[in-house]
């Protein structure tokens, strides 16, 4: 069975997107089999992996709500072991659909079981709530990345999402574990950048990634070309601290 991992974080702007797209894409040139769900209604992920959401006839709602089969959903990006259920409109009124399910919670974590002996990984990535496609993506996963954004009042975003962890372990998913906090946007430069991640390794000790992914430009261009880091500039410092990431993971 492959690890299933959630990118989760109810604040928008912190790095989700841009982890998960880029460590499914770091782990797949590791030639581990990667499989990338993007269950954000704005599908960044998507565009990211250079697909255009607007042309996709199918998402994971359809999978979960419609009983399309996941070979429909599932697509091909450039890298040969990474690969897409993209996000399309279908999105904006899956969760609506979700809460009116009896066990909607619960919907991913069954279909998920039909494909996850045919990947390595797969990685959720979840929209910036708390709400019913982020509970879907706990309560499947077998644990989740936090991103934390080296920025003013980011410490007190990372202790409501712990919260909403340990209801979803107490009630849904008592397996659920955190893979680790991963500090984003890091600015070494600057004072609060590195008190941030002073704070988090202290109050979080062992559970803070060594690796830390700095604020790089090329990241941020990255996605306008769609692609990931690794193919857009994989000497930039972005890539290469993706590829620390996807090789500390690999290494537990």
């Amino acid at each position: 069975m492959g690890k299933i991992l959630a990118i989760a974080n109810q604040k928008g702007g912190v790095g989700k997107t841009t982890t998960a797209v880029n460590l499914g894409a770091s782990l797949a040139l590791a030639e581990r089999k990667v499989l990338l769900i993007d269950l954000d209604p704005q599908g960044n992920a998507t565009t990211a992996s250079g697909l255009d959401k607007r042309k996709q006839s199918y998402s994971v709602a359809h999978v979960l709500l419609e009983g399309i089969p996941w070979e429909k959903a599932i697509k091909n990006t450039e890298i040969r072991y990474l690969k897409i259920v993209p996000s399309n409109p279908s999105m904006l009124t899956a969760e609506f659909s979700l809460m009116e399910r009896e066990g909607g919670e619960k919907l991913l974590k069954e279909k998920i079981k039909e494909i996850s002996s045919e990947f390595h990984f797969i990685i959720l990535d979840c929209p910036p709530s708390m709400g019913y496609l982020t509970l879907n993506a706990l309560v499947a996963a077998h644990s989740v990345i936090i991103p934390l954004q080296s920025e003013y009042l980011a410490m007190e975003g990372l202790s409501e999402i712990l919260s909403f962890i340990r209801k979803i372990q107490n009630r849904f998913n008592p397996e659920l574990e955190i893979e680790g906090i991963l500090i984003t946007m890091h600015d070494e430069r600057t004072v609060l950048a590195r008190q941030v991640e002073s704070e988090a390794r202290r109050y979080f000790p062992g559970k803070v990634f060594t690796t830390v992914i700095p604020r790089n430009i090329r990241l941020s261009e990255a996605p306008s070309y769609g692609k990931p880091i690794v193919l857009y500039d994989i000497k930039s410092k972005g890539a290469q601290a993706y590829l620390n990431l996807a090789k500390e993971i690999l290494r537990r």
